[in-house]
């Protein structure tokens, strides 16, 4: 199954919009289509789970320790943790190259920390 994303509210929507100028084809949800903001952690883990999307997020804090009380009790889809310090073009190589060469059963429950 092909991988589909769902951005954090915190990440860059540069990043998003160049994932999908450069391959359209990517599903790749933004935060605010999925009314993420505001929205805590667990409850953000939760929704993109349900979504079947990998969260890509920007939070390297608080996402990884809430990530790992969340999938002992649920599966998840994965979330790859893009550092701010990334520049956007670099993160949308990386995202569009772990798109089209992996699939989804390869990240579920797993957590990734960008460049690759």
């Amino acid at each position: 199954m092909k991988l589909r994303f769902q951005a954090d509210a915190d990440l860059n929507q540069i990043i998003v919009r160049a994932v999908l100028r450069r391959e359209p084809t990517i599903d790749f949800q933004t935060a605010h289509d999925a009314k993420l903001a505001g929205v805590e952690d667990p409850e953000v883990l939760s929704r993109a789970a349900e979504a079947g999307r990998i969260l890509v997020t920007h939070d390297s804090k608080t996402i990884p320790t809430h990530f790992g009380q969340f999938i002992p009790k649920h599966q998840s889809p994965g979330v790859l943790i893009v550092p701010q310090s990334l520049p956007g073009h670099l993160a949308a190589d990386d995202l569009i190259l772990i798109w089209s060469a992996s699939e989804a059963e390869e990240w579920l429950n797993r957590i990734y920390y960008l460049p690759i």
